[in-house]
């Protein structure tokens, strides 16, 4: 199963980028054991519209154009699910083992997403109720994601 991250906006160079690659690559090493083949991550382009609701409709057609056949799809809002380290594994196991080929994580830009692809989505996950910024959430789901692949595979990392 692949997982994709799916952001709106460009990491610039520095320890943000460094950070989130680290992450993702991390993730893929302990990800192979446990069934993931990739974890790619695809930047969005912002768009430049002059109104909110344009930019997330012109944002949200770019994501749903890479988003694979049957792939389940995870928006992450603070107004979503807040889950254990655990429990976010155990969602990935499951879509594994439901052999999903894909699950595509969508971070939005600051307006958010168009509600055509927030209601398609299979989950919304939320990193706590408080407004983090776009670069820092892109890094926690990426850390989230080695964590999960690590407590699949059995390795020390995750600790309760």
């Amino acid at each position: 199963m692949r997982i994709v991250v799916a952001a709106v906006g460009r990491l610039k160079q520095g320890a943000e980028r460094e950070l989130a690659e680290r992450y993702r690559k991390r993730a893929i090493e302990a990800g192979r054991s446990a069934g993931l083949s990739a974890v790619d991550v695809v930047e969005i382009k912002e768009s430049r519209a002059g109104d909110a609701p344009r930019r997330m409709l012109e944002e949200s057609i770019a994501i749903a154009n890479i988003i694979p056949d049957r792939a389940v799809t995870v928006i992450v809002d603070a107004r979503g699910e807040s889950m254990s380290s655990a429990s976010f594994a155990g969602r990935l196991q499951g879509w594994r083992q439901q052999n999903k080929p894909a699950v595509v994580f969508i971070i939005g830009a600051a307006d958010g997403l168009a509600p055509s692809l927030r209601e398609k989505a299979s989950l919304a996950i939320a990193f706590g109720a408080a407004t983090w910024p776009h670069q820092l959430v892109r890094i926690m789901l990426l850390e989230q994601l080695y964590r999960a692949t690590t407590i699949l595979a059995g390795h020390p990392y995750h600790r309760t």
